[in-house]
Parts: C-alpha cells; sequence; structure tokens
C-alpha cells in the first residue's frame, strides 16, 4: 500500500513503540497524528515528526474522534496503529488470600481491549470514506498484543486477558473490514526495551534479555517500527497476529 502523503494515527505514541512507530511512518512521508495521554512527550514527538498531537484517552470515543478528526484534516486516514495500553500486575489471589481487584481487572480490560476496538471503530469509519488504491485497499490497522496473551505470567491475569483479546479480535475484525478494503494485523511483542522497564538496573535487563532464544537481548522499539511498517506496506499480510519476541517461550516467573 502506498502511504506517501496519507495521514495515521498512533496511539502511545508519545513514548516507547508508539514514538519509534510514528518515527518510521513519518520518515515514509506520512502525516501523523500522536493521540496520548502524555501531553508534554507527545507535544514533543508532535514537533519532530511534523505531525499533530490530540490528547487522548482511547476509551474516551469524544477524544479518539477528535484525533481521527485531526487526521482526516490534514490528508486521507489509511493507517491505524494501536500502541496505548498498561500492563499493572496482580496475582488473582495475593500471598495474604486476598482476591484479585475487580476494578483493577476492568481497567486493563478497558483500556487494552475495548480501547483498542474504539479506535479501531472510529478510524475504520473515516477510512471507509477515503478513495480506493489499488485492489480497492483504503487502509492497514496494527494492534499491539503481546507474548502474555499465549504465554502469560504469574500476576499477569488481566494483562493476558486484554492482550489475549486483541489477539482474538484479530481475524473477525479483519473480516468485518474487508468489505471496505482494510487490513487489521497484530503485533505480539517479547520482552522489549521500552519506558516500563525503564527502572530496571542494566543486570536486570541482561537477564531477561538471555531468556530470549536467540539473539539474547531486548527487543528494540526500531524493530516493532520495522514491523508494524511491513504490515502496513504488505498488501497482502491481513488477519494475522505474529509474534516478535526473539523465539521467547515465558517461565511461570
Amino acid at each position: 500500500m502506498d502511504i506517501a502523503g496519507a495521514s495515521a494515527i498512533v496511539t502511545g505514541g508519545a513514548s516507547g513503540l508508539g514514538a519509534a512507530t510514528a518515527r518510521k511512518l513519518a520518515a515514509a512521508g506520512m502525516n501523523v497524528v500522536i493521540a496520548d495521554l502524555q501531553d508534554e512527550l507527545g507535544d514533543a514527538v508532535a514537533r519532530e515528526v511534523n505531525g499533530a498531537f490530540v490528547h487522548t484517552d482511547v476509551t474516551n470515543s469524544d477524544e479518539v474522534q477528535a484525533a481521527v478528526d485531526a487526521a482526516m484534516e490534514m490528508a486521507p486516514l489509511r493507517v491505524l496503529v494501536n500502541c496505548a495500553g498498561i500492563g499493572p500486575p496482580a496475582r488473582t489471589l495475593n500471598r495474604e488470600g486476598e482476591p484479585h481487584d475487580l476494578g483493577h481487572y476492568e481497567k486493563v480490560i478497558r483500556i487494552n481491549l475495548a480501547g483498542t476496538f474504539n479506535c479501531i471503530r472510529l478510524a475504520a469509519a473515516a477510512m471507509a470514506s477515503t478513495e480506493p488504491l489499488a485492489d480497492g485497499e483504503r487502509g492497514a490497522i496494527v494492534n499491539t498484543a503481546s507474548v502474555a496473551a499465549y504465554d502469560g505470567q504469574i500476576g499477569q491475569a488481566a494483562y493476558s486477558s486484554s492482550k489475549g483479546g486483541v489477539v482474538g479480535m484479530t481475524l473477525p475484525v479483519a473480516r468485518d473490514l474487508s468489505s471496505i478494503g482494510v487490513r487489521v494485523n497484530t503485533i505480539a511483542p517479547g520482552i522489549m526495551d521500552t519506558p516500563m522497564l525503564a527502572g530496571l538496573p542494566d543486570k536486570a535487563k541482561e537477564s531477561l534479555g538471555q531468556q530470549v532464544l536467540f539473539p539474547k537481548r531486548l527487543g528494540t522499539v526500531e524493530e516493532y517500527a520495522d514491523l508494524a511498517y511491513l504490515l502496513i506496506t504488505h498488501s497482502y499480510m491481513n488477519g494475522e497476529s505474529i509474534r516478535m519476541d526473539g523465539g521467547i517461550r515465558m517461565a511461570p516467573k
């Protein structure tokens, strides 16, 4: 798919996987909207890529629609990359035998799963109004799951549920949106060197990297961006969830 001159929305685009993807898409000639809650970082990335920042809670339909409108004002919306998400751990029963807080569980599901779908449905409505390209293609969507969708660890009941849901929605949403020429794929990253791991000492990061089959290191945000770009531009990739994890299979803890 030819994306030059079109617009893209990257949720969670103020840092980590999202920021790297925003830079990759901008370098390919796209007009990028950074949709994030981090105003200062979001503004900085938007300036860097000559795009726009829209303060966006992915569970808030009005705020997501504002990001969609901002993208459409710049150029036809062809791309959505969903990187926004949270992953606070909690056991089903903690060491004191207290049950997992239901509100905590619902919050993770709401942001990671419902928020992803909220962005998909609103972006897809805008993509449907654009002129089709070759083969009737109008756009591409890339979601972010996690290897936790398959290898959930202790304390990841909520996170794994949410990411498993993202994997589970990929094919049916791809089928739904095939009628308007929009493809949908999902990346399931392994252990990535993102701001979520920024507080870990180098030795801890090295230890995590040694769990990877090969290469024995953490994944980089640029590697995620490269794969997202491939899924966006490769017109025969559709309805697929791809592990990007160096072959790791996560242990229980």
